[in-house]
């Protein structure tokens, strides 16, 4: 069931996403030729007036096909007038924009939703316990702060993943193995920071290697205006992470963050298994991503169609179809690269620690 589940939740994203663009163009008077769910080939169309609504085979997204999208697109005299390049700016930005506003804001929703009414757990970097059987155990204490981990901070998360990434010997993955080489595990306690060298060894039940500490875990109950705030900052939070990764792609250790589609959907999944709320906050994070990635001002993406078009407004004429075909290129190669990237590490976790969820 949760494979099912999991793909409700991506397909009424991308529904959610085209929705956006298809209802914004109809408001303005465009003429919109298709709403297609999923890439082609097609399998299965209807008609409904002058707009076909279709399903496609690749389940990587989908499309809404307006009238004269490109500016070397024969148009038919009877609707050249409502062809998307016979616009003015602010209609096509409004258009373009529709897609990423409506994840953006149904990001929103679910996450206020979530902290309105419901208990959140947080986690703190403050350690709250340390098996007494484990590498950690004698050296690192409850009420440590940990504050980098081989040398770099982060997130809660990040942490783990770091000390994750000693592995055992040929990538050994038995209950109990002790990782080849140690992990350097700062701390602040009593106000003076400690750096612990510890070697990690695999659990079984974790599925990867661990120094054995938990992180302080505190509840919050926020009241409906609370949440309002509260929503905001995390969405400007993961906002800017997302941002910052991206320009650090060169980085061999940040393009081991990166995922693509197959690992979202697995951990959507995955936390499918675990309730409605993790679900619902994965998918909250998913939508935010592709509200935020898909502004990135690179062609094919929405963000490319608004830079160019704003670029129109400024220079005081239009943009040459070659220009914005030569710059399109080099967004296709990158949004392609990036699908590479996240393709390969989802191939990877799969293979190995998995998704951490």
């Amino acid at each position: 069931m949760s494979y099912v589940l999991a793909f409700v939740g991506f397909a009424a994203l991308i529904i959610l996403h085209e929705l956006g663009h298809f209802a914004a163009a109809k408001a303005v008077g465009m003429r919109v030729e298709r709403f297609a769910l999923f890439f082609p080939p097609l399998l299965a169309r209807v008609r409904r007036g002058e707009t076909e609504y279709a399903v496609g085979a690749i389940p990587l997204g989908g499309y809404v096909k307006i009238t004269g999208m490109s500016p070397a697109e024969e148009v038919p005299p009877a609707v050249a007038h409502r062809a998307y390049y016979r616009q003015p700016v602010w209609k096509r930005v409004f258009v373009i924009s529709a897609g990423p506003a409506v994840n953006i804001a149904l990001a929103f929703v679910i996450l206020w939703g979530i902290l309105a009414f419901s208990t959140i757990q947080e986690v703190t970097p403050r350690v709250e316990s340390v098996s007494a059987t484990a590498p950690a155990a004698g050296v690192l204490q409850a009420g440590d702060v940990v504050v980098a981990v081989d040398g770099q901070g982060g997130t809660q998360a990040e942490l783990s993943r770091r000390i994750a990434s000693h592995t055992c010997p040929d990538n050994l993955r038995r209950d109990g193995c002790r990782s080849e080489t140690p992990v350097q595990i700062t701390v602040e306690r009593d106000g003076a920071r400690r750096t612990f060298s510890l070697t990690p060894e695999y659990s079984a039940d974790a599925r990867r290697p661990v120094v054995g500490f938990a992180f302080e875990r505190l509840l919050h109950d926020y009241s409906p205006a609370q949440a309002v705030g509260e929503s905001v900052k995390r969405m400007w939070n993961f906002t800017t992470v997302t941002v910052t990764t991206l320009a650090q792609i060169f980085d061999p250790e940040v393009r081991k963050e990166l995922s693509g589609v197959v690992g979202s959907y697995e951990m959507t999944r995955q936390a499918i298994e675990f309730g409605v709320v993790d679900a619902l906050s994965l998918l909250a994070v998913i939508s935010l991503s592709l509200g935020v990635i898909n502004l990135f001002p690179f062609l094919p993406l929405d963000g490319g169609h608004i830079f160019w078009a704003v670029a129109e407004k400024v220079r005081g004429r239009a943009i040459s179809f070659q220009t914005m075909e030569r710059a399109g290129f080099v967004g296709f190669v990158l949004v392609i690269a990036l699908f590479v990237i996240g393709l390969s590490n989802d191939i990877g976790r799969l293979r190995g620690e998995g998704f951490g969820i």
